[in-house]
């Protein structure tokens, strides 16, 4: 495993990181004691990050954290949580709330203070009330030692440009936005070296887009998206490989990425990913496969309201319509 700094924080993150929202059966009925596993197998690989949610099986992933954690040295390893989802409707970003749930956190998770904490998927808001009430409230909570670094996550690129421009963050945590369909999150590398603040990279297989797993129910991709990215799996199992190894060797390579954010509660798949993180990757293969996901590179769809989302490209909208008129 190597490890990166994150920004300015001091934190010297593993590259692959444990995402924990599998553990809130996210995508799939889990089974417990596999799921307790994952988690141990992922610190037994040297990853040193793990980031989870109060939304993430509405609590349940970071009560099972809970069950874990207290069994390993607390300076071994790094813990993030988000605050303001707390289910797919739910958000409260009140500075009230923002004291509750880093306190719940803590609470189910049986640790003392959190090292980052992140405003989760924020562009459902009004971004004023973020930047004037929940991250003046995280401030305060900093002070009395609960967390240690603050930053915003969620998915249009827009969104963090707002808060890069107005906020003094530490780190964000960008979705589906460096994958093997979309790079777009390299657009935000300068500007977060300018501010300071450690980028992190989560979902490399754009929640199974990329992969040969079955896609969730709630996944937003249309069927010709689903179509090209099939095609680019196909090719690479035809060349004895798998589009998801690609995906995640991928994801690893900017430097300026501090870590990838992904998670199984299946120890086994836990392992395989470590085990490919060690892996050359396969320039050849790689170039066929960007070539064959060109028709769809860069899509990407709404998420949250409108206003905090950038126009989507004229290639990807019908005919006749202008950029800004249809999402």
């Amino acid at each position: 495993m190597q490890y990166r700094l994150l920004g300015e924080t001091g934190l010297e993150i593993s590259t692959l990181s444990f995402g924990a929202s599998s553990l809130g059966a996210e995508f799939r009925n889990i089974d417990i004691s596999e799921a307790l596993s994952s988690v141990r197998v992922a610190l037994d690989c040297g990853m040193n990050f793990i980031d989870t949610s109060p939304y993430y099986g509405r609590g349940m992933s970071e009560v099972l954290l809970g069950q874990v954690l207290p069994q390993v040295p607390r300076e071994s390893y790094f813990l993030g949580s988000k605050l303001g989802r707390y289910a797919p409707t739910h958000f409260d970003f009140s500075a009230r709330r923002v004291v509750e749930s880093v306190d719940l956190s803590l609470e189910r998770m049986k640790v003392d203070y959190l090292d980052v904490i992140l405003c989760h998927d924020v562009e459902f808001m009004e971004l004023d009330q973020i930047l004037q009430e929940t991250l003046p409230a995280l401030e305060k909570i900093r002070t009395q030692g609960k967390v240690r670094f603050i930053g915003v996550s969620g998915y249009p690129m827009k969104m963090f440009r707002y808060f890069l421009e107005r906020a003094d963050l530490d780190v964000i945590l960008s979705y589906n936005h460096y994958t093997l369909q979309n790079n777009m999150l390299m657009e935000l590398v300068a500007e977060c070296e300018r501010h300071g603040v450690g980028v992190m990279n989560a979902a490399p297989f754009s929640a199974r887009l990329l992969s040969n797993a079955p896609l969730p129910a709630w996944h937003k991709a249309p069927d010709w998206v689903r179509e090209v990215a099939a095609r680019a799996a196909k090719h690479v199992a035809d060349q004895g490989s798998d589009i998801a190894r690609l995906a995640l060797q991928y994801a690893l390579v900017p430097e300026a990425l501090t870590t990838c954010v992904t998670g199984s509660a299946n120890p086994d798949r836990v392992r395989e990913w470590c085990r490919w993180a060690e892996e050359p990757i396969d320039e050849q293969l790689l170039k066929e496969t960007l070539d064959l996901l060109e028709p769809i590179h860069n899509w990407f769809y709404v998420e949250g309201r409108p206003e905090n989302n950038d126009p989507l490209p004229a290639r990807y909208l019908p005919t006749g319509v202008a950029p800004g008129e249809a999402q």
